[in-house]
């Protein structure tokens, strides 16, 4: 397939992707619905009385908060780079990079509001949407998933994404569970994340096969799989 089509192909991927994120976008700039209002007081009110779920809930909203995959990508990208694939150590911090930092203008731009719950289990600064915690998260697993499927055997690999998908989905139940973002907030981090590491991995494989590298689906393969090879190495 010649690059246009191809490209062509990668911005319908990600056009698709952000449909979804463009509704998000919408109900973040009306008033609070019926549904974020209602998860958002339900949660709240059993976190209220359940000090250690709240607690629970706390460590692991830290222990999988941006700056922890922000750094473990840095520490696999250094680690492909030392394995000497640096086009995949540059896609990495590319994509961490300007995930991270598209969530924050947008924060920025919708300036949505926070929850205000009475007497809350947790406070957070800044904007409320998109949720950074989900955002980065989604960057994150969906970042080092692709970097080490090519390590992994097939069975391995449907075990890497199911265990990175529940790692975004609970980072972002946390967020809404102590009561400092809305369930849109958290919907609008994960489909931004996931458009990102699409969008780039897409304009990755599109060089990859204009090298006259063989083709392979990112999805089930991971990027670049030849530079696990010994000849690589």
């Amino acid at each position: 397939m010649r690059l246009g089509p191809r490209l062509a192909l990668a911005a319908l991927a990600v056009a698709l992707i952000m449909i979804p994120f463009s509704l998000l976008l919408v109900v973040a700039r009306m008033p609070v619905n019926a549904l974020d209002r209602g998860v958002a007081f339900e949660l709240h009110a059993y976190a209220h009385t359940h000090p250690a779920w709240v607690r629970i809930l706390s460590v692991w909203t830290d222990a999988f908060g941006p700056w922890p995959w922000r750094i473990a990508v840095i520490a696999l990208a250094a680690w492909t780079l030392y394995r000497g694939a640096p086009r995949l150590a540059a896609w990495a911090i590319t994509t961490i990079t300007v995930g991270g930092l598209l969530a924050l203008l947008l924060k920025i731009v919708v300036a949505r509001a926070r929850p205000v719950l009475p007497d809350p289990v947790a406070l957070a600064p800044g904007d409320s949407f998109p949720s950074g915690h989900a955002a980065n998260a989604t960057l994150g697993a969906g970042v080092i998933v692709l970097l080490l499927l090519p390590a992994l055997p097939r069975w391995g690999r449907r075990v890497a994404w199911a265990v990175a998908w529940l790692l975004v989905l609970s980072v972002g139940y946390t967020r809404v569970a102590l009561g400092v973002h809305w369930v849109s907030d958290v919907l609008g981090g994960i489909v931004l994340g996931a458009a990102v590491v699409t969008a780039t991995a897409a304009a990755f494989e599109t060089w990859h096969r204009d090298q006259g590298r063989r083709p392979e689906p990112p999805v089930s393969e991971g990027l670049e799989p030849e530079s696990w090879s010994s000849t690589t190495r």
